[in-house]
């Protein structure tokens, strides 16, 4: 079975070569590699961990000190956008990094699907055209995510550390971060089917089922690592009169500007949820009980205050919310909907004290709460 393989690699000298050996056992490392990657980031469905480790990844095979990448949103497919996806690159604060997709420099990164370095970029660019969104994080390498002949992003590599003491980038080198990029392209595209799947349009918080399953995986993780992990639940008071009195229009700018309101007072780590109708659920990872209702009731009180104005009508808006926390001492609870049952009770709580408070779910709620069968 050897035969031809060693026949192929043998010189005039009739010894095999080891600079063909070495060549092809690179190869051979280089293509594991590839499939190691293409699991870990085919198996990551949460749009900012997949990011991450497509960063991570690529500044680990080609040895740079930093990389962006440029991608749509996956709710609006009209312009590739850096927001915080990048790491070790300086970003101008003048410099909207913002690329709609009629750009030219998107139709001359997408149209070879090849591999530029900054000053072929400019070359390929008509004259005029402002690329500062690329130029100004002077990258090294500018790779084009493709999937099925469409952009999916724009990698940027930064500066790369010395190899064998050279900086160059080979074609070999070149041809691995194309194809490494080939795999990202597909996970961003998986991602972002997710993404809207699991997305409230309305809102644009997640929904229901998928925050349940989220939650079910951060649990584990407390669960192992020992962190509390805060789930608090909102609904908005009296909502009903907003669809009744102003129309469902109203309503729904409600609903928006309190969902609005939510994602400004989390983490990027945290989850907000449309748990259904006018309620809300959010997850907080490593939060304790005394975080996690300072959390709650800061967004208490910033809806509270808002100026709610619709129509130039400005109507009065409050929420009730109750909120818990997995702990492995004092609620070591193993189901997620045992943990979003309690913060459910809770804001029962709160709703018949009266409404507009935060109430957390203390010993005797727990205990209220079955655990499922």
């Amino acid at each position: 079975t050897l035969f031809p393989y060693t026949t192929l690699f043998r010189s005039d000298a009739g010894t095999v070569s080891s600079e063909i050996v070495g060549k092809y056992e690179k190869k051979i490392y280089d293509l594991e590699q590839q499939l190691e990657i293409c699991r870990s980031l085919c198996s990551t469905i949460e749009f900012s961990a997949l990011i991450e480790s497509i960063l991570y990844i690529c500044m680990g095979q080609m040895h740079v000190i930093g990389a962006a990448v440029f991608i749509m949103d996956a709710l609006d497919s009209n312009v590739f956008m850096l927001n915080n996806n990048y790491s070790g690159m300086d970003l101008d604060p003048s410099i909207a990094y913002r690329i709609p997709v009629n750009h030219p420099l998107v139709y001359a990164i997408s149209k070879n699907n090849a591999v530029y370095t900054l000053e072929e970029l400019v070359d390929a660019m008509p004259e005029g055209i402002d690329i500062r969104m690329i130029s100004s994080l002077h990258p090294s390498l500018i790779v084009p995510l493709m999937f099925r002949n469409h952009l999916s992003g724009i990698l940027l590599l930064g500066d790369r550390l010395s190899v064998n003491d050279d900086m160059r980038f080979s074609t070999y080198d070149k041809e691995q971060i194309l194809a490494i990029g080939s795999l990202a392209a597909i996970a961003i595209n998986n991602a972002a089917l997710v993404e809207r799947s699991s997305t409230d349009m309305m809102t644009h918080l997640k929904l229901k089922y998928f925050f349940v399953q989220v939650l079910t995986d951060k649990l584990d993780l407390a669960l192992t690592q020992n962190n509390p992990l805060a789930v608090i639940m909102l609904d908005i008071d009296f909502f009903k009169r907003f669809n009744d009195t102003y129309g469902h229009a109203c309503g729904d700018y409600v609903l928006q500007t309190v969902a609005k309101i939510m994602r400004s007072a989390i983490r990027a780590d945290d989850m907000a949820s449309r748990y259904g109708g006018e309620e809300f659920t959010l997850m907080l990872t490593n939060t304790c009980r005394e975080d996690a209702i300072t959390v709650a009731d800061r967004i208490r009180t910033k809806i509270e205050q808002y100026d709610f104005c619709y129509e130039n009508l400005h109507v009065q808006v409050t929420i009730s919310v109750g909120v818990t926390v997995f702990d492995v001492h004092d609620n070591p609870v193993l189901s997620p909907k045992v943990l979003i049952d309690q913060a459910d009770q809770a804001l029962y709580v709160s709703k018949r004290n009266g409404r507009n408070r935060v109430t957390f779910a203390d010993s005797k709620i727990i205990a209220e709460v079955k655990l499922p069968e």
